[in-house]
């Protein structure tokens, strides 16, 4: 370990690093069933859904810890995995094959601007505004569909949505387990969400919504997944539902990315030299989802929890994903976990998100206006990529109107010419 770690490098030992690999498996080890049960709604099998999140996961935080030697945790990523789901195969009408096509061309579109300096170039041609409000708006997109998932919120024919049935079972059981998610979490209790996880199911089955009986634990069944494993489809690839698709990964996988691994290699590690070789690394697990079957991967601000443990070398990635890979075992009882227990996880996911907002300039109204158009427009047209080019439409008008030209980048118009062309399309086809 200490050839290929460097260990007393770094100022830490086995045992810290052991410890700050349980502990960043323990915060975030709920993506198994979240993610999976959003990559259900796309038509992937539960069972298939959580093999494809486990073992992604797994080569993630492998591909970390080797080519980077940092303890990040590179799992499917929240938000983007909504895109995948909402966005791309529910309004723009791809299925999950074509989708998972579109992922690992985004992937490799990815490690081509990750290997290059043209993320540094992309950074910062977007305005702050812009990059903020994208993941602001998927926050609320991620709370709206934990609200109706657990039937708080329903549709309606007259103003489109309102308030649900309060004495629903759904419905108290979900309010019950957001008071408990909300206790642990505020409390700040290792492995918070596991454990509200755990006490939802549990909650559930004490209002009727889960029955323990079904419950068969066995071995583990890759049936199922042999449908999804390699199933990408690129029959559509010169469509312009799969070039849009395939943009606006791109979009969220660089803005998204390179913040989280610029705020933990840098901020937390204070390991600036890592910043490139742990970007490089999440670009290849893009391509590495897409063929195994989920949605793209991020640096999840849970490895904070392992750094903060005292993990500094991808040691603690290592055991992290060797961690992922053991949980297959648990697979009868992640498949249990009912939306009561997942709809108070993304509610406070949409919450943590909303918190970018104060990075946006209010001040300034050719900044502001685009920003709250992509926050609003995001969940009130059910589409993450609609959203976002309203705002990037919206950010080149108000600056020509203002006589704030050189504020804009070739970059910018490129962009938003490109989400123009896209509704002409939509408009004339």
């Amino acid at each position: 370990m200490e050839g290929v770690f460097k260990l007393k490098h770094h100022g830490t030992n086995l045992k810290k690093e052991v410890t700050a690999g349980l502990t960043s498996f323990f915060s975030i080890v709920y993506i198994i069933a979240v993610n999976a049960k959003i990559l259900e709604d796309a038509g992937i099998p539960l069972e298939a859904g959580i093999i494809a999140t486990v073992l992604s996961s797994l080569i993630g935080c492998l591909l970390v810890a080797f080519m980077a030697n940092a303890p990040l945790i590179i799992v499917p990523g929240m938000g983007i995995n909504a895109l995948f789901t909402y966005t791309i195969v529910g309004s723009m009408g791809l299925n999950y094959m074509e989708a998972l096509g579109a992922v690992v061309l985004s992937g490799i579109l990815f490690v081509i601007i990750a290997f290059s300096k043209l993320s540094t170039i992309i950074s910062k041609a977007i305005p702050t505004s812009l990059k903020e409000s994208i993941s602001v708006g998927i926050g609320l997109f991620i709370a709206f569909i934990g609200l109706q998932k657990s039937g708080i919120v329903i549709g309606n024919t007259g103003h489109f949505v309102a308030l649900g049935d309060l004495s629903a079972p759904m419905v108290l059981a979900t309010i019950i387990n957001l008071v408990i998610t909300l206790f642990l979490f505020l409390k700040k209790v290792p492995g918070n969400f596991l454990i509200s996880i755990i006490l939802g199911t549990l909650v559930a089955w004490l209002f009727g919504i889960i029955d323990f009986s079904s419950l068969h634990a066995g071995s583990i069944s890759f049936q199922s997944y042999q449908s999804v494993f390699l199933s990408a489809d690129w029959s559509k690839l010169i469509s312009i539902p799969f070039l849009m698709a395939c943009f606006s990964l791109v979009l969220v996988l660089v803005f998204e990315n390179i913040g989280l691994v610029h705020s933990q290699v840098d901020g937390l590690l204070q390991a600036p030299e890592k910043n490139g070789k742990a970007l490089k690394a999440v670009s290849i697990s893009s391509i590495v989802c897409g063929l195994l079957g989920t949605s793209p991967p991020v640096s999840t601000v849970e490895s904070a929890a392992g750094i903060t443990a005292g993990g500094r070398t991808g040691l603690t990635s290592l055991i992290t994903g060797v961690l992922f890979l053991l949980s297959l075992f648990f697979m009868p009882f992640i498949k249990l976990v009912p939306d009561a227990a997942i709809a108070p996880i993304l509610i406070i996911i949409g919450g943590l998100m909303l918190s970018n907002i104060v990075n946006i300039d209010f001040s300034d109204f050719t900044e502001a206006f685009p920003a709250f158009l992509v926050i609003i427009m995001i969940p009130l047209t059910y589409s993450i990529v609609d959203g976002i080019a309203f705002g990037f439409i919206a950010y080149p008008l108000l600056k020509l109107f203002a006589k704030k030209r050189e504020q804009l980048s070739i970059a910018m118009f490129v962009i938003s010419i490109l989400f123009l062309a896209n509704f002409l399309l939509q408009a004339v086809l």
